[in-house]
This record gives structure tokens, C-alpha cells and sequence, in this order.
């Protein structure tokens, strides 16, 4: 199916225009800034509307590309969902900025927050439903990223409560390193069960075509 080729193709591309903004973004901040300690949001707040932001959304774009074909593939509305969730909150999230590093959190800071952890919840939930379809992505590939996503996931929230927030920037980069790998792996699937099934339609019709 050639959209769906396409639509696999426009999503790769647009996973891989985000990773260079987001490696940008973080090499234009402050130097005070560090990545083990402070959050992708905080290093964003330093730059509003900047690279970082456009990174975010490009990825929720790119996410959004993925859902009509699919759902054409056969995958199941409550994946479909969760994964218009995971863009929805990620989109919502670079539009509406958090608090800068060391203030109280504010109303907008609050809905920052909820809608990246409705992002990172949602992304690894969707993985492991599309694992459970036949055809689908490679079922294990997907389950062993959703695993270390959600512990990932975990160790971001034992850091930003009990633990202080200690090593919490590494945390929310690893997780949004294996998120985003799930991603791609979806995307592949698409674009490789598209050129898969395009060489079986060709060999059908002509088989087709030869017996009338």
C-alpha cells in the first residue's frame, strides 16, 4: 500500500528532524545548565518557543502521520487512541511552557507536567497492544521497549518525589531515547509491510489477469 509507505516514510523522517532539533536545543543553552540534573523541559523554558518546543511538536506530527494507516493495518482503537494521547500531550506540552528550575510550579506548569506524563504513559501502553496483533511490529522488539519505558517511567517518578530529583534529566533522556525507538519501530513496520505486500498484489494480479 503505497500510503501507507509513504506515511511510514514521512513519520522516520520526521522522528529524525526532531532528534537534530532536540540535540540542538541542548547545545544552545546555558552552560549551567546540565542534563543529568535538569529536565528537557527545563533546558526548553531557557528558550521558549525555540528548537526544543519545535522538536516536541514535530514528534507529535509525526506520531499523528502513523494513525490513519494503522488503523488501516488492522490495529485496534484503543492503541489508536493511546497513541493520539501521547501526541496530543506532547503537542500540548511544548505549547504550554513549565516553570523555570527552582519556582513554585504555577497553573500552566501543572498542565506542563500532567500532559508529559499522559505522553510518557500512554506511548508504552500503545506499544504493547500493537505487540499483541499478528502482523503487527515485532511483537518482542516492542514488548521489551514498552517494559523499560514504564521502568524508566518509574525511575523519574521515585526521582522527582522521594529521590529528590536526583539524576532525574538522565532519566527523562533515556526514556524519551526508548520511546522514541518504539516509534521508529512502528514506523519501519509500515514501511517494510508496505513493500512487502506491494510485490504479493503485483504477483496476484498478474496470476489474476493469466487465469481470465
Amino acid at each position: 500500500m503505497p500510503g501507507t509507505r509513504s506515511s511510514g516514510l514521512l513519520a522516520l523522517g520526521g522522528i529524525a528532524l526532531a532528534a537534530v532539533l532536540a540535540v540542538i536545543g541542548h547545545l544552545e543553552v546555558n552552560d549551567d545548565l546540565s542534563p543529568l540534573s535538569l529536565t528537557v523541559s527545563d533546558f526548553a523554558v531557557s528558550d521558549r518557543g525555540g528548537v526544543i518546543d519545535t522538536a516536541m511538536a514535530v514528534l507529535a506530527a509525526a506520531t499523528a502521520v502513523l494513525l490513519p494507516s494503522l488503523r488501516r493495518a488492522g490495529a485496534d482503537r484503543t492503541s489508536i487512541a493511546l497513541l493520539a494521547a501521547w501526541s496530543a500531550g506532547l503537542l500540548a506540552a511544548a505549547v504550554v511552557p513549565t516553570n523555570e528550575p527552582g519556582l513554585p510550579m504555577d497553573a500552566a506548569a501543572y498542565v506542563h507536567r500532567y500532559a508529559s506524563v499522559l505522553s510518557f504513559l500512554a506511548l508504552p501502553v500503545a506499544g504493547w497492544l500493537l505487540a499483541r496483533r499478528p502482523g503487527g511490529p515485532p511483537a518482542r522488539r516492542l514488548r521489551g521497549l514498552t517494559v523499560a519505558s514504564l521502568l524508566l517511567a518509574a525511575a523519574m517518578i521515585w526521582s522527582a518525589y522521594p529521590g529528590d530529583r536526583a539524576l532525574i534529566g538522565l532519566a527523562e533522556r533515556l526514556l524519551i531515547l526508548t520511546e522514541t525507538a518504539l516509534l521508529v519501530t512502528v514506523a519501519l513496520h509500515l514501511v517494510i509491510a508496505a513493500d512487502v505486500d506491494t510485490p504479493a498484489r503485483a504477483v496476484g494480479n498478474v496470476g489474476g489477469a493469466a487465469r481470465r
